[in-house]
């Protein structure tokens, strides 16, 4: 299934997109309207026995898209390094302080940071360009994958047992600071730095052997990979984590963006004011956002 989070009529609720692209209200079974999609993902066993669809579908465009999980109950896990031609051209731009040379660019284990909750925006809002603290601000399409069973220590076999589901996440990055500080956090957090979407979609959507991921800046395509390319898979991302932390419903791990950002051309191509971005993964849909 798909789901939604969106806004109609000045109230939000959670919503099942169907094929035609009509978000059907989700209720629970005495008639109230989930609002929030952590609810389903905490009851996903149940959700036969505590939940039913209501009403007709809306049309999307009578609808706000916001982003799925609106604002993450905890901070977003993201891999840095994860598709080796990205690596490699992380590496030779000169901003890669996790590297000193093209010798060790393809990481030996998986690079884990964070981003803030609060830097979480939805399809179509704008990612605000950071004026006077970053004038390098780059794109990142990645799939994020959305835990629905908490565990610590998870063997690698039943890591895709902890899966409840994917969406897309753009982990915009402000280059600049991500040198000067030497680390990653700072200049991947800010405001509106997160943008996620257009939905969420339950695990048994995506088909990870052929599917791929693809961006586009102001229409030119700029990033296209297959999910097979990662150096890391899903697995070992949920089973290195989990060794030492506790792995919560809710819990959004962005896998890792493949090579074609701004840093890897000669110049680079940072993003400007009035840029739009696009990013596609197969079984979920497309995330829309523009630069102002």
């Amino acid at each position: 299934m798909r789901f939604a989070t969106v806004e109609y009529k000045g109230k939000t609720f959670v919503g099942s997109v169907d094929k035609s692209d009509g978000v059907t209200p989700l209720m629970t079974r005495e008639g109230v309207p989930v609002s929030d999609l952590m609810e389903v993902i905490r009851n996903q066993s149940r959700f036969d026995s505590l939940y039913a669809l209501s009403g007709e579908p809306i049309a999307l465009p009578a609808l706000k898209l916001k982003a799925p999980l609106p604002v993450p109950v905890r901070n977003i896990m993201c891999v840095g390094k994860n598709y080796r031609e990205h690596a490699k051209e992380f590496t030779a731009s000169g901003f890669d302080s996790s590297a000193s040379s093209a010798a060790d660019a393809i990481p030996t284990a998986p690079i884990i940071f964070t981003k803030m909750p609060q830097s979480v925006i939805g399809p179509d809002e704008p990612i605000l360009y950071p004026t006077g603290v970053s004038d390098q601000l780059d794109y990142e399409a990645e799939l994020a994958v959305v835990i629905g069973k908490a565990g610590r220590g998870i063997p690698l076999a039943s890591t895709m047992e902890h899966v409840w589901g994917y969406t897309i996440v753009n982990d915009v990055t402000a280059r600049d600071l991500q040198a000067k500080h030497k680390q990653w956090f700072l200049g991947k957090s800010m405001d509106t730095f997160a943008p996620m979407g257009p939905w969420c979609v339950t695990a048994d959507e995506v088909d990870l052997p052929s599917a791929g991921i693809r961006c586009w800046v102001n229409g030119e395509l700029r990033q296209d990979a297959k999910f097979t390319d990662l150096i890391f898979d899903i697995p070992t991302l949920i089973s290195t984590i989990s060794a030492g932390i506790s792995l919560m419903p809710g819990d959004i791990i962005a896998t890792g963006t493949p090579a074609g950002v701004g840093i890897g051309f000669n110049p680079p191509r940072f993003l400007a004011k009035g840029d739009m971005i696009s990013m596609e993964v197969d079984g979920i849909g497309r995330l829309t956002n523009p630069v102002r």
